[in-house]
């Protein structure tokens, strides 16, 4: 954008088209003959039409016009040579090539800052965006339009930034190839996505102490930021967003939370966020990850949700900390954990590597303290994916328990003797176990190589031995450890 003389000549011209309503009040004098003026700012030019929402390019030449009768001017030469102008009463700036509008109750241009400053219900509007303020100042050296009070910005996909303050950098040859925003001030964002085929998805909410913008879909977020979706509110000291790549990353304490019928949290250093067709597909939390749901509670170094519609599909967790997956049922530990749970029901456990699990026995049946356990190199835990009717628990049942590679496992059966008190307790080993359930009872344990174990049946009263044992395979009768 450049202010000349030209342009002073120009605004000098526009002016005298008041001249007729002043002449009453100035003392009769002989008139010149006329003279052509000069073009007249904001006349008519002709320009070629940018596409839609097409950045402006090149810096503008800013042409002023009085939009009301009562618009008035006065002008002040300054030692450097430069101009300070002042308009009153309305007046339109237009940059015809740029197809760029300025609108305002008043103005003043600062010619040894080469800055304009408009004050009062002030428009500006370019194909790429409208800003609507109550005071502005534009920066002719950098292209730079700062806009102060109720400031609302639109953009042509129809995402909005409203705030109390706006830095917007016009994209210009020489000075920057894309467009930047600063909004400092807690601004408001509603981002706007549209599908191939120009359908509107529902609004992204972006709230945050200073937001960033470049071009038309990166935002860069500080401070208390609140992005709120249809599938997820997340939230996190610092964010960033880009919705062409429908992506997004939380950091500094970040937390996600499911808006959806079986809700989740999830916790962690970092975490980012992928979508596909405007729906979420994929949470991945780095660095002290926690996740929390009505299925189970899992710890992890990483960990990384496969969603759809809304809900967890699939979920892996691992890390040098280890793995850890629990809820009021069972606990798993390993190195790394595939939780498998369509539509957020568990289904599958498998835990690889140095595998450890235990799961509470069925209290009602069983006087017991102790939880049932299994070790392995993998262990691999199937549930009822089908909740039975009149089962109210929110848990599925555990039907099939199977360690494989040095497995060792130490459950809990009702006794024999239905007079005693206590658990009948049986510990087995083998290279690979597999137990089966129903209603949280053991039904079959099935050894495979290398088998041994003890079975233990608990105190008889009025008998003077104390337990009656059975070797399994002929080897040690040596109490079972428990959990290492």
């Amino acid at each position: 954008m450049r202010i000349t003389r030209r342009l002073l000549w120009a605004l000098v011209a526009s002016y005298a088209l008041l001249a007729p309503a002043l002449a009453a009040q100035q003392p009769t004098a002989p008139v010149p003959a006329p003279t052509p003026p000069p073009v007249v700012p904001g006349a008519a030019t002709p320009v070629s039409a940018l596409p839609a929402g097409a950045a402006p390019t090149g810096q503008c030449d800013l042409l002023l016009t009085p939009n009301t009768d009562s618009t008035h001017f006065t002008s002040a030469k300054l030692p450097s040579g430069e101009y300070n102008n002042f308009v009153g009463g309305g007046i339109t700036g237009h940059c015809p090539v740029q197809q760029i509008t300025l609108i305002a109750d008043s103005a003043e241009w600062f010619g040894d800052l080469h800055m304009w400053h408009l004050v009062g219900h002030v428009h500006y509007t370019e194909p790429r965006l409208t800003m609507d303020s109550d005071v502005a100042t534009y920066y002719l050296i950098d292209e730079h339009l700062l806009a102060e009070g109720n400031v609302h910005t639109l953009l042509p996909s129809g995402t909005t930034l409203v705030g109390p303050r706006v830095e917007y950098y016009r994209a210009a040859p020489k000075i920057r190839a894309v467009a930047h925003m600063v909004a400092p001030g807690r601004p408001t964002i509603n981002v706007i996505e549209k599908d191939s085929l120009g359908k509107q998805s529902e609004p992204t909410v972006v709230v945050a102490n200073t937001v960033v913008m470049d071009g038309d879909s990166l935002v860069f977020a500080s401070q208390n930021v609140v992005i709120t979706r249809t599938d997820v509110i997340a939230t996190g000291d610092t964010a960033t967003m880009n919705s062409q790549t429908q992506f997004a990353r939380l950091m500094k304490s970040p937390k996600i939370v499911s808006r959806g019928k079986k809700q989740f949290i999830l916790y962690g250093e970092v975490i980012d966020l992928f979508g596909q067709n405007h729906a979420l597909q994929r949470v991945l939390s780095k660095g002290k990850a926690k996740s929390i749901s009505d299925s189970a509670t899992m710890t992890a170094d990483t960990i990384d949700f496969r969603m759809d519609a809304g809900l967890m599909q699939r979920a892996y967790a691992w890390g040098k900390s280890r793995a850890h997956a629990t809820n009021p049922v069972y606990d798993v530990l390993s190195d790394s954990i595939d939780l498998r749970m369509p539509g957020q029901r568990t289904r599958e456990i498998r835990a690889i590597r140095k595998a450890y699990a235990q799961s509470i026995p069925d209290t009602a049946k069983l006087h017991t303290k102790e939880k049932d356990w299994m070790r392995g190199d993998t262990i691999t835990a199937h549930f009822d994916s089908v909740q039975v009717a009149g089962d109210t628990s929110s848990q599925p049942q555990m039907r099939q328990l199977i360690a494989q590679g040095s497995a060792q496992s130490f459950y809990q059966l009702a006794a024999k003797d239905s007079g005693v008190v206590g658990p009948a307790i049986n510990y087995v080993k083998g290279r690979d176990i597999s137990i089966a359930f129903a209603n949280r009872v053991v039904q079959t344990v099935d050894i495979v190589d290398k088998a041994e174990g003890v079975y233990l049946e608990p105190q008889v009263p009025g008998r003077s031995d104390t337990l009656t044992t059975r070797k399994q395979s002929g080897q040690s009768t040596r109490r079972p450890s428990r959990r290492p």
